[in-house]
């Protein structure tokens, strides 16, 4: 059984569900109550019956629900179809542990409730979390992938199967910039700095490289040996032996100089903005408006805050095909750029943002991907049957699929841009920067 079944929300006092088996018994009745409290539902209206309930098994973090519901006054203003989120996973302690991600989303819900917030994101119409106990819900309108004008949900990690990827992250960058560029601008509510307080010593603390120099080093010859296995499945110019003797020597340096370059990335005031983390292709959803012209709309905003805009961009960019970055990267920070500009944002280096997402680029890829290899073999034991990454097998398996594209991105970026150079060439820049960040906390004024 789980340890808890209702908690009282810690912005709304209202009593939540932590999982579907407390909701469903009783949901037109807690949907009512909270409809009524969130303000959405009109006070002689109320949820009577909940006609369709499909639990969701997706996504990195908590378990989810596809809800229908019947109002006793139907109200064109009111979504039938609405999407129900819970931060806890209590079967899954590996999920569970990404819990606190909600109280973001939580806080974004009803930031985007506000007149003027510069994105698309689904209509809220409940969100709650308990931060004692990490125990939140969201409940929002159902994007009706497919349907309407809105094309199909795209999938992590199988752009190669989609139309016009680039338009479609133009899209998403646009976005990105419009949100980042109203809060630096000032035309987000001054609630911002408490709500979504930048906590430099919190994000020097995430993310980090979980090992020293050797340890790196043997997972470099570990990659090698796989890419050496199996290499219909790795690019030629990141499996030859000059590209794996200069990385196994780069990243080396990388560990030594962790703290410095977690310094530097955080320590320009003019980098730093409210941004989504993960605004991956599979937490958007797209269509055309009457111009003929791609919009998209964001969900999925755990771990949002102010942050490094390359982070933002890093989270976005990651899905893509490494053609997109290799012949496209240049044009789609520019968009970034201008649109920052055009929202009333102080201007960009687009030549310092690129130093920025390269640097990003490298540190999450030596924290997260390093262990690929194994995680693959594992997921897939007939690796060698594989034709390519695009075999089935990967697409039938998201973890395996997510982590060969991932590396493969992640290497191929390492090689067109040598990184290990990169960093010697600023690296007299992230050292004095450096000892200013340890003489105090960047202003955010």
């Amino acid at each position: 059984m789980p340890p808890l079944d209702w908690v009282t929300g810690d912005a709304l006092g209202l009593s939540i569900p932590a999982h579907k088996e407390a909701l469903l018994p009783d949901a037109a009745r807690f949907l009512s109550e909270a409809l009524h409290l969130s303000g959405v539902l009109a006070a002689d209206n109320c949820v009577v019956e909940i006609t369709q309930s499909t639990e969701v098994l997706s996504g990195g973090t908590g378990r989810k629900l596809m809800l229908s519901v019947a109002y006793e006054r139907p109200d064109p203003g009111l979504h039938r179809d609405l999407f129900v989120k819970f931060s806890r996973d209590f079967a899954d302690a590996i999920r569970d542990r990404s819990r606190a991600m909600m109280e973001s989303e939580v806080r974004v819900a009803a930031l985007s409730q506000l007149p003027g917030f510069p994105i698309h994101v689904p209509k809220c119409y409940f969100a709650d979390y308990h931060a004692a106990t990490g125990t939140g819900i969201l409940i929002t309108e159902r994007v009706a992938f497919g349907k309407g004008g809105i094309e199909p949900l795209h999938i992590k990690c199988m752009d190669y199967e989609m139309e016009r990827p680039l338009e479609h992250y133009r899209t998403i960058v646009t976005a990105l910039a419009r949100l980042a560029g109203a809060h630096k601008a000032g035309r987000l509510p001054e609630s911002i700095a408490w709500q979504f307080p930048f906590d430099r010593e919190k994000l020097m603390a995430a993310d980090r490289i979980p090992y020293n120099a050797t340890r790196l080093q043997n997972r470099v010859a570990r990659y090698a040996d796989f890419a050496a296995e199996f290499p219909q499945l790795v690019p030629e110019h990141i499996r030859s032996s000059q590209f794996i003797k200069e990385f196994r020597d780069a990243v080396a340096r990388f560990s030594e100089h962790e703290q410095a370059i977690r310094q530097f990335l955080h320590g320009n005031p003019a980098f730093i903005a409210l941004c989504h983390w993960n605004a991956n292709i599979d937490n958007a959803w797209f269509w055309r408006n009457a111009r003929g012209e791609m919009e998209c709309g964001l969900m999925d905003w755990g771990r949002a805050g102010q942050m490094n805009i390359a982070a933002a961009l890093y989270g976005s960019l990651s899905g893509a095909e490494p053609e997109v970055w290799d012949e496209h990267l240049d044009s789609l920070l520019q968009v970034f750029c201008e649109e920052f500009a055009r929202c009333g944002a102080p201007a960009l280096d687009a030549n310092e943002l690129t130093l920025h997402l390269h640097l990003f680029t490298a540190m999450m890829g030596l924290a997260y991907l390093m262990d690929a290899p194994p995680i693959i073999r594992a997921e897939i034991p007939d690796l060698a049957n594989a034709r390519s990454r695009f075999d089935p097998r990967f697409q039938q398996n998201e973890n395996a699929r997510v982590q060969m594209h991932m590396i493969t991105m992640f290497l191929n970026q390492w090689q067109r841009h040598d990184f290990g150079a990169l960093l010697d060439g600023v690296m007299d820049r992230i050292v004095s920067q450096a000892r200013r960040c340890d003489q105090g906390p960047p202003s955010m004024a």
